[in-house]
């Protein structure tokens, strides 16, 4: 249910989504997903899920950051290619958990990445940035 298109709600939600983005704790949290979390295995994905690991804490501040902001694109509050427009790095942060999602739903949270893995279906702009998405963490697995 995607609002049918943008308005100037949409673009005042998107800019407080960008000013959240920044945020010191967040902008932290996310440089630490983004740079240091590249899961291999499933072990390595839901070792992050405990409480111990030490990007733990931010990797439920990211993904929850995400699922919110998605949230609100799959409830029609945002219209959904406008929010991906300049909002499509919680699909990053999806694609790298993609392949053992359903194992951590069972082991861990059955809502885990709910909203970012529907966002990630609607549509072709969505599906041009997980295929790209896809890509690049492979590029980035094989380098590693």
């Amino acid at each position: 249910m995607s609002k049918p298109s943008p308005d100037h709600h949409d673009a005042e939600l998107i800019l407080k989504f960008y000013d959240l983005r920044r945020e010191a704790v967040m902008r932290e949290s996310r440089d630490t997903i983004i740079g240091q979390c590249w899961p291999r295995s499933l072990d390595d994905a839901l070792a992050i899920t405990r409480p111990e690991h030490p990007h733990n804490r931010p990797f439920r501040q990211v993904a929850t950051y995400w699922e919110m902001v998605y949230g609100m694109a799959k409830y029609g509050v945002v219209n959904t290619d406008f929010l991906l427009e300049s909002n499509a790095e919680g699909l990053f942060v999806y694609a790298r958990f993609e392949p053992y999602i359903a194992a951590m739903r069972e082991q861990y949270n059955p809502r885990v990445f709910e909203k970012a893995e529907w966002i990630s279906s609607q549509g072709p702009l969505a599906e041009k940035l997980m295929t790209s998405f896809r890509k690049r963490i492979k590029a980035k697995l094989e380098s590693l």
